[in-house]
């Protein structure tokens, strides 16, 4: 049995059904360095908290954008890393940096009230 969801026909709502938010996009910048544990994401994430993250990485993991490894060790160590599915979302961060580095000052400032 399949959950039937009704999808917006425009690529763009749909994407950011998933990576809405100020959180989501730099999650998924992250693991394009690699596999990451929990901390490591933690800390490259200055602002972010315990309770976003989580509730972000099990959300990917859900849509098969992240998977979860989890080590039977002491203490017990979890790995977060990009599926071949979340690796095709590479292109479309590389585009927003590239915006981004090359949008002009202005564009990041409020205008001034009128």
């Amino acid at each position: 049995m399949t959950n039937e969801v009704e999808l917006p026909e425009c690529g763009v709502a749909r994407f950011l059904m998933l990576f809405d938010g100020p959180w989501a996009t730099l999650i998924l910048r992250e693991l394009m360095h690699g596999p990451q544990r929990f901390g490591q994401l933690r800390e490259a994430l200055p602002g972010i908290s315990a309770h976003t993250l989580t509730n972000r990485l099990r959300l990917f993991e859900s849509r098969g954008i992240v998977t979860r490894t989890s080590y039977a060790e002491l203490p017990p160590r979890v790995v977060y890393e990009l599926t071949a599915l979340g690796w095709t979302l590479r292109p479309v961060l590389d585009a927003m940096n590239e915006w981004g580095v090359n949008a002009p000052a202005s564009a990041f400032v409020p205008a001034a009230p009128r």
